[in-house]
């Protein structure tokens, strides 16, 4: 599985939460969230593209950093 890092406009528990959630219904992805550092790790063979939209559905900027 591929590990791709995301950067993700999250300033509290609340955004953190909204993001795990969205993650969460997708299935099938490891995820880790860096809070203060902003950062989203996760560990998917599913499609950036899919990846990023998902992301985009908890009302926060989204940027990709490539994987790692």
């Amino acid at each position: 599985m591929t590990k791709h890092e995301f950067e993700v406009a999250m300033t509290c528990e609340g955004c953190s939460g909204a993001v795990t959630r969205v993650l969460n219904k997708l299935g099938d992805v490891k995820f880790e969230i860096d809070l203060p550092k902003k950062l989203v790790w996760i560990e998917s063979d599913k499609d950036v593209d899919v990846l990023m939209e998902t992301l985009k559905k908890c009302g926060k900027e989204v940027k990709y950093n490539g994987t790692k």
